[in-house]
């Protein structure tokens, strides 16, 4: 039989059925270390030689007359490789294949569960060209604190929402939660699309920003589950870019506005599509594997596996599944351990984040861009809104391209910065305007 050699990353250890087990190494290819072993097998016996380190290989092992049985076990992960011998003859012997192709399709699931961000961003955006005509509708031209109640009550359900996604996506599951998110989702988009009264808009407001605040919380939390390791981190700022698709898909609903007054409950109406198909998708769509080996359940996990990366992953899935378990030794962390001196530096790094990129302005452009447009003397007020959202999907396009390659740190950095130009540009071409508008007044 012709020789064969095999090289296999990790380590591993040959055992013969009398009972002694002799180690060898694979060639490890590792930035920390040098060491590098070649292994081969050849008909009836089996040689190592070393070309680094100081490890001395025996000089051979005996004839094998029973069964050889090679177990690999790498670090990350686990396969084995099994050879019957005969007679001194290997039969039989499957090389590892760290990098197996997955054979599972795991972006249609991913797309279902991007159907709450759009949610998000739609609900978000719907009441920024929308604003102006339902206030005539429900009676309330003249009564900026009511549409503010309008406006900011989606934002307080929200609240209530997110605060309560995460606790029942462990208690039910990832996907039924999205089920039961789906319930408000339509109530609100039902009741804001039908009322009649501004108490009924604003209890419709309210139960979608419940919908919204619980997509954000299960959202994430879903796709970095069932997402590959090779693919995670591209699809990990996929819901950012969802959230302003809604965002824009609501800017370009208002077009109509200004040919038919009484769009605006179209625009609102129209968001139960998305939320029924939310809610049928995730009939169809697998169960987070981590969360069903948290609960206990391996085969419904295996099952899970195989639907998203194919048959050919799962133990491979399943030991990782073991070993991140395994590895976790500290307990969980509770609310108030957020402002401990451990946690304290990096929970105020991020939320002054989140605050200052809140501060900047962003929620007055995404619900009153138009008003803004219009006072300023923009015939296209609604079209000009939607520029703005065409551009907040461009700018989240190039953020998720370039992450990886250019870090989050100097993405932040030049994002942050360009924000303070531009602000300062509009406020003081506002400064410029106002002051021309005073001398032409003093003139006349």
């Amino acid at each position: 039989m012709q020789a064969s050699t095999h090289l296999v990353r990790g380590n591993f250890a040959i055992e013969i059925s009398k009972g002694r087990v002799f180690p060898c190494f694979g060639e490890v290819k590792q930035r920390s270390l040098t060491l590098n072993r070649n292994f081969c097998i050849r008909s009836g016996s089996t040689c190592s030689g070393s070309r680094s380190g100081d490890v001395s290989m025996g000089a051979g092992l005996v004839r094998a007359k029973n069964g050889i049985e090679i177990a690999v076990r790498s670090s990350v992960k686990t396969r084995s490789i099994k050879a019957q011998a005969s007679g001194g003859d290997i039969e039989d012997l499957t090389p590892f294949n760290p990098q197996a192709k997955s054979s599972g399709a795991v972006l249609p699931f991913v797309g279902v569960a991007c159907l709450g961000a759009m949610l998000f961003g739609y609900h978000l955006g719907v009441v920024n060209g929308a604003l102006e005509y339902l206030s005539k509708d429900l009676g309330i031209p003249e009564n900026t604190v009511m549409q503010g109640w309008i406006v900011s009550t989606l934002l307080a359900g929200a609240t209530v929402g997110s605060f309560t996604g995460g606790t029942l996506a462990d208690k039910f599951g990832r996907t039924k939660t999205f089920q039961l998110d789906a319930i408000p989702l339509i109530i609100g988009a039902f009741l804001t699309a039908t009322a009649q009264t501004v108490q009924t808009m604003i209890i419709g407001r309210f139960l979608a920003g419940i919908g919204i605040g619980i997509s954000s919380a299960i959202v994430p939390l879903y796709i970095s589950e069932i997402s590959p390791t090779e693919i995670r981190g591209a699809l990990g700022s996929i819901n950012q870019l969802f959230i302003c698709i809604g965002i824009l898909a609501a800017l370009v609903a208002g077009l109509p506005l200004a040919g038919n007054p009484l769009w605006w409950r179209t625009m609102f109406g129209v968001a139960i599509v998305p939320a029924i198909l939310l809610a049928v998708g995730m009939a169809f769509s697998p169960e987070s594997p981590r969360w069903l080996f948290q609960q206990g359940k391996i085969p419904e996990a295996e099952k899970a596996i195989r639907t998203l990366y194919g048959k050919e992953r799962v133990a491979e899935v399943m030991y990782e599944l073991r070993t991140a378990g395994q590895g976790s030794t500290e307990q969980e962390a509770g609310w108030f351990d957020l402002f401990s001196s451990r946690y304290w530096k990096v929970v105020s790094v991020g939320a002054a984040l989140f605050l200052f990129q809140q501060l900047a302005g962003i929620n007055a452009v995404v619900y009153y861009s138009t008003a803004v447009f219009r006072s300023a003397g923009i015939a296209s007020d609604v079209a000009a809104s939607a520029l703005v959202g065409a551009s907040n999907v461009f700018g989240s396009a190039i953020a998720s391209s370039l992450m990886d390659r250019q870090g989050r740190k100097s993405l932040l950095m030049t994002s942050f910065s360009g924000m303070l130009r531009f602000i300062l540009f509009t406020w003081c071409w506002a400064c410029a305007c106002s002051s021309s508008a005073r001398d032409i007044c003093f003139q006349n």
